[in-house]
């Protein structure tokens, strides 16, 4: 138990010098920070500017560079708590099957008449047909239109309901559809603002469901609630229309099927353009803020298949014809096409600064929120509540800590001296460890730290009080620590097996800082039996072998 070979004493000895060099860049946290901000910067494209650089160089590039990332109780940042407006996407969704209901009907003119599109509310599509006397094979060509809603709870509905009034079809979205629709809608909105927030950079956010319609965002590090609610806060909805006129009288009375927009950068101009777009956001493949032939920043855009031949007919057969380029209702701009744009690719320009092409290229790449955000609360959790917190933690730690080492000094001398480096090394692979994963550590995590160092030298107890038990029996040195090891092997690995087993649990079933206190409360145990069992161990015998004591004294 005691012989160790050279290949297993490099083994441990590399596995504690792994873990110390990647818990390091957490004692210069700030220095750390800044230098991977400015590389992250420096990814994106942007000019190499001197500030930049020497942010970059303030930490060897060879040295790691994992921190592990303070949660919003630790760090500060935005809180938000959000309400999405599920019902605004059931005028969409109605308006969308405009295109497939006319040419249904279309194939029925000699039976039906002429079809028309009639005005009315949001949620329903009217047609009026001209031979009202064949309602009834209009309606039937309507519902085979008709695609079952994917819902167990709702087998066999379908996603619209037909209905006749007078000369009048109405197409409505059923309530099973509705209900699925909502159900899309939020899981779109949760995973479209998790993109943009991760995308921007920031480190370990909170985003979670709450009930039916409403969204928790939590992102550690950042400036306010405003920045954050800029970041996610539009729609980001990107189409490119026909261009039927300009004018600069906001009341111009339009034609059916027309809308009117106003000029993003001069409010005094409008477009007039087709409702219906030619190509939408969900085309959109990749958008990269770029710059224009002028030196300017702007956002070059890729397309996918369908939306590229969508493109490259339309530019074919509109040459001399103005374009807009839309985003959330605004014309961003309105270039006239010149020649015919295969590819599907393109780019979008304005009077953009680097933040800002940067900015809306993130908006646009995570894709559009499906429906509008509505903020119900917000907070800015100040920096100063965070430092308040890390010092109430590190005092804790520090003077567990310090109760531990000295304990087990006094209690078991020399050996104890032992068991207090291998508690150093444990604290400091528990840090690596955090740093390689990217652990979010929050105050529940500082307790989860705090908690394993005090049962970090169970194990060298157990291990200690049966060595002193085979001395009393007669034992000589090296016999009684190899029967102490040995003897209370089992009993260490079933008492740290059933609390990982607590851990686990605790991860898997809880959330938020529950999970921050298991993950660092599972590392600290699997940290705790390695260096108990192993490094404490061979320093034994390192100094068994020089010394080789007659009598020891635990």
């Amino acid at each position: 138990m005691l012989q160790f070979s050279i290949t297993k004493k490099l083994l441990i000895w590399g596995v504690c010098a792994i873990g110390i060099l990647m818990a390091v860049p957490n004692m210069f946290y700030t220095t750390v920070e800044q230098s991977n901000d400015a590389e992250a910067v420096l990814a994106t494209g942007a000019p190499a500017t001197p500030e930049l650089t020497t942010l970059v160089d303030q930490w060897p590039s060879w040295m790691p560079s994992a921190l592990v990332n303070l949660g919003l109780d630790l760090r500060g940042g935005a809180h938000l708590l959000a309400e999405v407006q599920v019902q605004d996407v059931y005028a969409e969704r109605i308006d969308s099957y405009w295109p497939e209901v006319r040419d249904a009907l279309r194939a029925e003119r000699e039976t039906i008449g002429t079809i028309r599109r009639q005005d009315g509310n949001d949620l329903e599509l009217r047609v009026k047909i001209s031979k009202p006397e064949a309602m009834e094979t209009a309606l039937a060509k309507v519902r085979t239109l008709a695609s079952p809603v994917a819902s167990l709870s709702n087998v066999g509905a379908t996603d619209i309901d037909v209905s006749s009034r007078g000369a009048d079809i109405i197409i409505s979205l059923s309530e099973a559809e509705r209900l699925a629709t909502d159900q899309r809608t939020m899981a779109q909105s949760l995973e479209i603002i998790r993109r943009r927030v991760d995308e921007a950079g920031t480190r370990e956010p909170t985003i979670q469901r709450q009930g039916d319609r409403r969204v928790l965002i939590q992102v550690p590090g950042i400036g306010s609630a405003e920045e954050l609610k800029e970041l996610i806060g539009k729609t980001a909805k990107l189409t490119f229309h026909p261009v039927l006129g300009r004018t600069s009288d906001p009341d111009t009375r339009l034609q059916p099927r027309q809308i009117l927009l106003p000029d993003a950068e001069d409010k005094s101009l409008f477009y007039i353009l087709e409702k219906t777009a030619t190509i939408t956001g969900d085309h959109l493949v990749d958008a990269q803020p770029s710059f224009d032939q002028n030196n300017q920043p702007a956002i070059s855009f890729r397309l996918n298949p369908t939306g590229g031949r969508i493109f490259g007919e339309y530019t074919a057969s509109n040459i001399g014809q103005a374009f807009a380029i839309v985003l959330d209702a605004e014309v961003l701009s309105a270039p006239t096409i010149q020649s015919h744009i295969p590819g599907g690719s393109g780019i979008i320009t304005g009077r953009f600064d680097v933040a800002t092409s940067t900015k809306l290229a993130i908006q646009l790449r995570a894709g559009a929120l499906p429906a509008k955000v509505v903020y119900l609360e917000e907070r800015t959790i100040g920096p100063e509540l965070g430092q308040d917190s890390i010092d109430a933690g590190a005092l804790a730690c520090l003077v567990a800590f310090s109760a531990v080492l000295i304990f087990m000094i006094l209690t078991y001398g020399l050996f104890g001296l032992f068991a207090n480096v291998a508690l150093i090394i444990n604290v400091g692979l528990i840090f690596g460890l955090l740093s390689m994963i990217g652990a979010t550590l929050t105050l529940p995590g500082i307790a989860g730290i705090v908690l394993t160092i005090g049962m970090a030298v169970d194990a060298n107890v157990l291990v200690f009080e049966r060595i002193r038990e085979e001395l009393k029996a007669g034992k000589n040195p090296v016999r009684a620590i190899e029967l102490g090891y040995e003897r209370a092997f089992s009993a260490i690995i079933d008492a740290n097996i059933t609390t990982l087993i607590a851990a686990i649990i605790l991860f898997v079933m809880g959330s938020g800082p529950v999970r921050g206190f298991a993950i660092t409360l599972g590392i600290g145990i699997i940290t705790s039996v390695f260096t108990a069992i192993w490094v404490t161990r061979l320093l034994i015998s390192i100094y068994m072998g020089r010394r080789r004591p007659k009598e020891i004294e635990v």
